[in-house]
């Protein structure tokens, strides 16, 4: 196979720089080639790109804004690769993550996979946080951490591959975002192809978010879950409603505790503790594991709400997507 990295960029050149220099330190002899897709960035790229011309074979491409999902599709149309993987600017890969990759398609191919992600010890602590809450199986992150069935892994975009045959046939992704890429595989799934996870081709996902932008995020993906269940019911699950129940759950237990009811609050309580202790344990410092009860409340609240909000639009009002939330659908 010959693979072709796909990498949308969007007014983030230090990102893609840490990126790019990443992948020369791989440590195969596997070919492959680099496609930078600048996505009508105000603040570009092309001088970091010039740095690495001799030491990849590297394309970078400039189109006007329209979202991650149609500067993939942009960059796949004009790769070479017969295998596309897919990444997000502020990701980091490890050395050997060809070599996981190849190893795990020959060993058993699909025609698209997604893999985790993981943190690096020079990323901060509020990245930290956020990354163990976007991973932990005791939030609603355990998906991107592997928690899920790994033979009909929904791949997220920002470390996923793709065959050039099953994006011929979708025609990639569309023109929703976030959940451009949850949208891809179950559209794949309907054409017959397969998905898997490959755990041991991970990717240091360094999230430069501050609090406010995780919660506009998770918020987000909140939205776009009823819009997809919407779309493909057959794939919708109770799980989906479990950040809402929380909430919900959540708001009630504090009413009760009013009324002289406090065990609600205390299973919630004891909840937050262990989730405390669990990143205490696993990031071996206090402050991450602070952050990350923290973001854990971010996460359900933002996502929660949106969920709730989304689902009454669409279920229950019956509004169409696009009118419902224009901020979620870029326009090609």
């Amino acid at each position: 196979m010959y693979f072709s990295f796909i990498i949308p960029v969007y007014n983030r050149p230090d990102e893609i720089d840490e990126l790019l220099d990443s992948l020369t330190r791989f440590t195969s002899t596997i070919t492959f080639e680099v496609v930078v897709v600048e996505d009508g960035s105000s603040i570009t790229c092309e001088a970091i790109i010039e740095k690495y011309q001799s030491k990849l074979d590297i394309s970078y491409y400039f189109k006007p804004n329209s979202g991650p999902g149609d500067s993939r599709n942009y960059g796949m149309t004009r790769a070479k690769g017969e295998y596309f993987l897919i990444l997000d600017s502020d990701c980091i890969l490890p050395a050997e993550y060809l070599t996981q990759v190849e190893r795990s398609l020959k060993a058993e191919y699909v025609d698209c996979f997604g893999g985790p992600d993981a943190a690096l010890d020079s990323f901060s602590d509020i990245q930290k946080a956020i990354n163990f809450t976007m991973t932990s199986f005791l939030t609603t992150g355990g998906i991107r951490g592997g928690s899920e069935k790994v033979t009909q892994f929904q791949p997220r975009s920002f470390n996923m591959g793709l065959s050039k045959k099953a994006f011929d046939a979708s025609k990639g992704f569309g023109n929703i975002h976030p959940g451009e890429d949850p949208d891809l595989s179950i559209r794949l799934w309907n054409l017959g192809f397969k998905t898997k996870l490959i755990k041991d081709a991970f990717v240091y996902h360094k999230r430069r978010i501050s609090w406010d932008k995780f919660q506009i995020q998770v918020n987000k993906f909140g939205k776009a879950r009823p819009i997809l269940n919407a779309w493909y019911p057959e794939h919708a699950k109770i799980t989906f409603w479990f950040p809402g129940l929380f909430l919900v759950g959540f708001v009630l237990s504090l009413l009760l505790t009013l009324f002289n009811w406090p065990y609600f609050t205390a299973i919630y309580a004891v909840y937050f503790m262990l989730l405390f202790f669990v990143s205490w344990i696993q990031n071996n410092n206090f402050t991450i594991a602070y952050f990350s009860v923290y973001a854990a409340i971010i996460q359900f609240y933002g996502y929660g709400v949106g969920f709730l909000e989304s689902y009454y639009k669409i279920f229950v009002s019956k509004q169409a997507p696009e009118v419902a939330f224009p901020e979620l659908f870029f326009k090609k």
